[in-house]
Parts: C-alpha cells; sequence; structure tokens
C-alpha cells in the first residue's frame, strides 16, 4: 500500500486512541457507524493513511488493535508513518523483536513538546497531570469511551475548568482521544485540530457532557 504524498509540508504529530481494530463487540459498545468489523477496519485504515505521511508521527493512546500478537505487523505495516503505541489495557502486555521494530517506541507515559505546547499522552485520563497549571499544556487519553467513567471524568473536567483562575490552578485541559469522540471521527488528529474539536463540540452541544 503507497503512502506517497507529493504535497510540500513538514513533518506532522497526530494523535488517536482505542481504534479496536478487529474487535467486533466495540461496534455495538461504542455504536460505531459500520456494518460489521471489516467496514470499520477498512475506514479506519483508509482514514489514517489518507492524513498520515511516511515522516509523520501517529501517537496512539492505546488499545490498538483486537487480535494476537502475531497478527500486528501484518496490521501496522498497512498504516503509514512512524508510529509510538503508548500501551492500553487490550495491547499485548510483551512484544516480539520483528513488532516492535515497526514503532518508534512502545511505552506506557509519553510527554512531548508539539508546537510550543507541553502534551501528556496516557491511555488512562490523568486529571492533574504535571504541568496542568499552564494554560499550554494538555493531556491526551482514551480508555473511558463513552461509559460511566466517561461521565465521571468529563463532570470532573466541567468543574476544573469552572474553578480555574489561571496559572496555580489546574487547567482542565485533559481531552478524550478515543477514535470514537466526534471531533476525531474515527481518524488521527493534529493537537490543533483535536483542541479546537473539542471546544467546538462542547459549544455547540452546551448539554454534553
Amino acid at each position: 500500500m503507497a503512502f506517497k504524498d507529493t504535497t510540500e509540508r513538514n513533518a506532522m504529530n497526530y494523535y488517536i486512541s482505542d481504534l479496536h481494530i478487529g474487535h467486533e463487540n466495540i461496534l455495538r459498545f461504542d455504536n460505531r457507524p459500520f456494518a460489521d468489523v471489516n467496514e470499520m477496519n477498512n475506514k479506519l485504515i483508509e482514514n489514517w493513511n489518507a492524513r498520515v505521511r511516511s515522516d509523520d508521527t501517529v501517537y496512539i493512546l492505546g488499545d490498538f488493535i483486537w487480535a494476537k500478537e502475531s497478527e500486528w505487523p501484518s496490521i501496522v505495516g498497512s498504516l503509514g508513518g512512524n508510529k509510538v503505541l503508548i500501551r492500553g489495557n487490550h495491547d499485548p502486555k510483551q512484544f516480539s523483536a520483528s513488532t516492535k521494530r515497526m514503532f518508534q517506541e512502545i511505552t506506557d507515559l509519553k510527554e512531548i513538546k508539539d508546537s510550543g505546547k507541553h502534551v501528556v499522552m496516557c491511555h488512562y485520563p490523568i486529571p492533574f497531570f504535571r504541568a496542568s497549571f499552564a494554560s499550554t499544556a494538555f493531556m491526551l487519553y482514551g480508555h473511558v469511551h463513552q461509559t460511566i467513567e466517561y461521565e465521571y471524568i468529563a463532570k470532573l473536567r466541567r468543574e476544573v475548568k469552572a474553578n480555574s483562575t489561571g496559572y496555580g490552578t489546574p487547567n482542565g485541559n485533559f481531552i478524550n482521544v478515543g477514535c470514537m469522540m466526534p471531533y476525531m471521527d474515527y481518524t488521527p488528529r493534529t493537537l490543533d485540530e483535536i483542541i479546537e474539536g473539542d471546544a467546538r463540540y462542547h459549544e455547540e452541544n452546551p448539554d454534553a457532557l
């Protein structure tokens, strides 16, 4: 599969979580808009490769592929770009050498700078993360889908934001980047897209958690 795009631009960072490639039950669990797991898999791969170039990096925040570890290389190899896996609870605990070589890194927690912003990434939400007092710091997570845990963390975020008074208090900048979220739409997104999409979603849906 080719990932060639001749349009000139700098290498980009993208983020996404909880793709659950190959997981049939996730269709019902998330109410995903696909007829079957094959349609979902194909759409996730199509969306990924429509955006991601060979020099881009995708940070995958866990629960990536629902398959035996021996099946991972063929699936990972169909996806463009450099890949960093922040391990989720449904990802293998151990990886073979051949699978490890397909990732730049496999870890449980990752912090980077992206366009002047501090980004903390974990499969699990960390509301009071390092640098959470800074307005330019963001925590990206997955795991909770749209369950009771999602409701708890969303209510906490709303309260934290409502009581933030600037530097010295937590900013509430923790965002769910699960692929099923409306602003993700089953597609790897840039940090700016995630921040803007999350804000727009809550502006347009004031009663949403």
